[in-house]
């Protein structure tokens, strides 16, 4: 009974589908097709509306989240302003100690000045003695001969010398000392000696006034907490941002870069490729290929751009702020030229009868072109072409 039933009822489905099919001119099949067809498209469409909202949401959050990763980064790490000179001052109580310094005809001054190769100025202050290099190891090496011989009261050339060869020798050991307690502060392990020794000279060196152990322990410090923000490996960020500036501490440097000279050095003493790579990418000289590299190029920016953190000789910053607007008014059609933000904004007015909108642009360009090929500056520099039209009457 019930299969007649269903196949009464299979019939009339059958019936039903083949009046709707020549009502409609089309085979169910066709039309099918056709509803697949047309579903797929408005699906498309939706996805498409979908998407665009999706991919607009994620640069806003990701915009978002990356201002606060790096405002993060920069509010735990507790930073202190290190300066370093080209001179040492050593005190001494009385200038018969200055007296006992110079010796017999200036031999003692002239001993030590071979011995340490630093300049020694007795006249200049009273109450002290000026040393001046520009390599702060021989500095540090002629203070603390200084500070010895002053102690002991024998000085004589010969005595100079053993003083000199003693000192060099515990510097060497407190340079290594000190690479060592910087690299279990870090929880940095593994490091080869020859390494560990670098980044102890590193306390000894200062690019822009800057003193470079101190920068690289904050750049470590710096890509440790953004590089666990984003959910990398911060022990090899930290490794990587300690020895980022590496380059820059061999005495006998070669024509390299020193990001790149950095990178070969580490190689040398096989670190990861992930660190190589972003020692030798922290300026662009190559291409990255690490989520690392990144993190050590912002973190090295944060550290240097910090107001304060960097110097320059007066005179050097000055001309460089001068050549900058200098330059910028050899165009025709410009009527001003401010530098400000240190150097890192130049701000074009332009007069609007003479440079139209679209010239505006160009000549902002051209402008931005010539400072890079043209001029040596640090970090990056922004030129704003400002142009005004007003409409002045009076009324009488």
């Amino acid at each position: 009974m019930l299969a007649i039933k269903q196949a009464e009822l299979d019939k009339m489905h059958k019936r039903q589908v083949e009046q709707l099919e020549v009502v409609a001119g089309l085979k169910a099949d066709d039309a099918k097709a056709q509803l697949i067809e047309s579903l797929k498209a408005e699906a498309k469409s939706e996805a498409m509306v979908l998407i665009k909202d999706i991919v607009e949401e994620a640069k806003m959050n990701a915009n978002k989240e990356a201002k606060k990763v790096v405002i993060q980064t920069i509010q735990r790490v507790a930073t202190e302003h290190a300066i370093e000179n080209s001179v040492s001052v050593f005190n001494i109580d009385s200038d018969e100690v200055k007296g006992r310094i110079i010796g017999r005809e200036g031999r003692n001054i002239r001993a030590l000045e071979a011995a340490t190769g630093v300049d020694i100025n007795i006249d200049d202050t009273p109450d002290a003695i000026v040393l001046s290099c520009f390599d702060p190891v021989r500095r540090e090496i002629a203070r603390l001969s200084l500070h010895q011989l002053v102690s002991d009261g024998r000085i004589h050339p010969a005595r100079i010398e053993e003083v000199v060869t003693k000192v060099k020798k515990q510097l060497e050991e407190e340079i290594v000392e000190t690479g060592k307690r910087t690299c279990i502060d870090l929880g940095i392990h593994g490091l080869h000696p020859e390494l560990i020794r670098m980044v102890g000279r590193m306390k000894y060196r200062s690019s822009y006034g800057q003193n470079l152990l101190q920068h690289s322990r904050e750049v470590a410090n710096l890509c440790g907490i953004m590089a666990s923000e984003l959910g990398l490996n911060a022990k090899t960020a930290k490794r990587a941002g300690l020895l980022h500036d590496i380059g820059k501490v061999p005495d006998d440097e070669p024509e390299l870069p020193h990001a790149i000279l950095g990178m070969k050095i580490a190689e040398k003493y096989k670190e990861k490729p992930d660190v190589c790579n972003a020692i030798g990418a922290h300026h662009d000289e190559i291409e990255m290929t690490s989520m690392i590299s990144p993190i050590i190029q912002v973190c090295d920016a944060i550290s240097g751009a910090r107001p304060g953190a960097r110097r320059e000789i007066l005179e050097s910053y000055t001309k460089r702020l001068r050549d900058l607007e200098t330059l910028a008014l050899s165009y025709p059609g410009v009527s001003n030229t401010y530098a400000i933000q240190a150097g890192r904004e130049l701000r074009v007015i332009v007069e609007s009868e003479k440079v139209t909108d679209e010239q505006a642009h160009t000549l902002s360009y051209e402008i931005s072109q010539k400072i890079q090929n043209e001029m040596t500056y640090p970090g990056q520099v922004k030129i704003t072409v400002i142009r005004e039209t007003r409409a002045v009457n009076y009324a009488k």
